[in-house]
């Protein structure tokens, strides 16, 4: 695989000794660490805390069909996900690359299970789940606009181009920008939900707890609905990886990557589950089952006149969401670009601002093409196969790597039960949609196998032996992007990382 240094600067191409300007310029040639714990903790619960626990939580309760039940699968849901947010909290601290689990698997099982990972996001997960995300935010930002009709099409797609637009921008100029981004819709959506809680706990408190009499009557006893109920939870608690994707950039990763994990694992299941409770509180099952946005439907009858903060925060939390997503999936990019997987290009960064510019652009570019899909939700039903398919196969990774480098620095190391618990677990979540959606998840699988020529054409095969007209093309456009992002290449920091 390939490995880079940063490239030459003027002083030093001129066939003389380089400068103490060059040595010193290529010495920082590296991602800055910025990311502190605060930034750590809100990029966790801004990614993890989507526009679902405001728009459709009635995955859980249409499986389950109690309030009672639901309830026992959120918390069973959030338990295990602090599981699998814990080994990678191991992960993290022995391995430290970005790329979360990409990095992982390379490790442990070599390029080309890496690579397919790395295809599967780069062709369905991210640039689809980022184009939703801006969809949604579209679609509640010209809710007030369009209040008694459908808002035109093209507006709403425009809109949501701006928006990756506008953060794809915002994350090229500065990293410290990003965090900072993050961090206070981060805080606006906590405090939305903490609203919903609070007026819930409320009317709780003045006695209305009639929707909560006989709460597990009717609960379902089929095991593949409740294994379905359990499969909805566990994905809305997704995104507890994301600050892996940026493990060289944290500021003393032994400590605050598996730190900012616990704070906010607990954060997260606890606002979960009192969300819930407090609009079961307030809403019949009938209602929530019935509600395209639950939240709006909960703020209409408790808000009166201040209904509109609802949608608002729905906006401002996918607005979040899709910031810790694009931050995330360009260091994915990034990584896999150093590792010889991708283009040259993707791991360069501006020589001033630090960021990895390119791989921002890449990222941004892909989501944009998918919102031209008209039926991009019809596309984010391909990949839950692969998504968790690829994180037990890291976790896995975990399990093989201590059984072959037993003796590796760890400054963490969990009991093996907690990583055998959670490999049992993704089985059940890679079983569960072959089961339920079988012809989704073979696409996804389809889409994955696509990657097997890619990889033997581009990776597997010797430069030299590649097509003349592939190599020609991308050092034209390396060159060309490397003038236009004002980048170089770069190199990890290995200071720590063995």
């Amino acid at each position: 695989m390939a490995t880079y240094g940063p490239a030459p600067t003027q002083e030093a191409s001129n066939g003389g000794p380089p400068s103490v300007k060059s040595e010193a310029l290529e010495e920082s040639m590296k991602l800055k660490k910025e990311i502190s714990l605060l930034n750590g903790v809100c990029l966790i619960v801004g990614n993890m805390i989507g526009s679902g626990i405001f728009v459709s939580p009635k995955g859980v309760l249409i499986h389950s069909a109690s309030y009672g039940l639901s309830l026992v699968v959120w918390t069973v849901g959030g338990i295990f996900s602090v599981f699998g947010a814990l080994c990678y909290a191991e992960l993290g601290t022995t391995i430290t690359k970005s790329g979360a689990s990409y990095a992982y698997i390379l490790e442990a099982f070599g390029g080309f299970l890496a690579f397919i990972r790395l295809w599967t996001s780069l062709l369905i997960i991210e640039p689809t789940s980022q184009a939703v995300i801006a969809i949604t935010f579209s679609n509640y930002m010209v809710q007030p606009v369009f209040p008694t009709c459908i808002a035109p099409y093209l507006a709403n797609r425009m809109l949501a181009a701006a928006c990756i637009c506008l953060l794809t921008f915002v994350n090229c100029a500065y990293v410290k920008y990003g965090t900072r981004v993050q961090d206070f819709f981060t805080y606006a959506k906590v405090i939305a939900l903490i609203a919903v809680i609070i007026t819930g706990l409320v009317k709780i408190g003045q006695g209305h707890t009639q929707n909560f009499d006989g709460m597990f009557d009717g609960s379902s006893r089929d095991p593949g609905g409740i294994a379905l109920a359990l499969y909805s939870a566990l994905f809305s608690y997704s995104g507890w990886d994301t600050l892996n994707f940026v493990t060289e950039e944290i500021k003393n990763p032994e400590r605050n990557l598996p730190l900012a994990i616990a704070i906010s694992m607990p954060i997260v299941t606890v606002i979960y589950i009192l969300t819930n409770v407090a609009y079961y509180t307030v809403l019949p099952i009938n209602a929530i089952l019935d509600s395209d946005a639950v939240a709006v439907t909960f703020a209409d009858q408790v808000f009166g006149v201040m209904n509109w903060t609802i949608p608002l925060a729905v906006a401002l939390s996918c607005f979040g969401g899709l910031n810790a997503s694009i931050l995330a999936s360009s260091r994915l990019f990034f990584v896999g670009s150093r590792e010889g997987h991708l283009p040259d290009y993707l791991c360069m960064i501006h020589v001033h601002r630090y960021t990895p510019v390119p791989a921002l652009l890449f990222n941004g570019v892909m989501a944009l093409i998918y919102l031209c899909v008209e039926d991009i939700f019809r596309l984010i039903n391909y990949y839950s196969f692969s998504y968790w398919f690829f994180v037990g196969l890291s976790i896995l990774g975990q399990l093989y790597l201590r059984w072959k480098q037993p003796n590796r620095k760890r400054p963490l190391k969990l009991s093996l039960f907690f990583p055998i618990v959670f490999c049992l677990l993704t089985i059940f979540l890679v079983v569960v949609p072959l089961y339920s959606d079988t012809v989704n998840s073979l696409i996804g699988i389809g889409i994955a196998l696509s990657g097997v020529p890619v990889y033997f054409l581009c990776c597997y095969t010797p430069a030299y032996k590649r097509p003349l007209w592939l190599r020609r093309f991308i050092a034209k456009s390396g060159l060309l992007i490397q003038k236009v992002c004002y980048s170089v290449l770069t190199e990890m920091d290995t200071d720590k990382a063995e």
